[in-house]
């Protein structure tokens, strides 16, 4: 299992997390996603490392930016 995370910004309520949340885990192979307004946090894991770039689409299709962390 691959886990990467990341800084989202612009974050600010719970209907937040769910639209990252849900654009996120439509992506293939993703397996679990955690995300917190409170703190900018996104966990992606997901059965294979998926592409950077996938996923930062994925969130700004939800109306927000994200940096990569680890």
């Amino acid at each position: 299992m691959a886990t990467s995370e990341y800084q989202v910004t612009g974050m600010t309520c719970g209907h937040c997390e769910m639209s990252v949340r849900g654009e996120v885990s439509r992506l293939p192979g993703v397996e679990q996603v955690d995300v917190s307004a409170a703190t900018g946090r996104l966990v992606v894991r997901s059965a294979a490392a998926l592409d950077e770039g996938t996923v930062l689409a994925a969130v700004d299709e939800a109306g927000y930016e994200a940096a990569r962390v680890s």
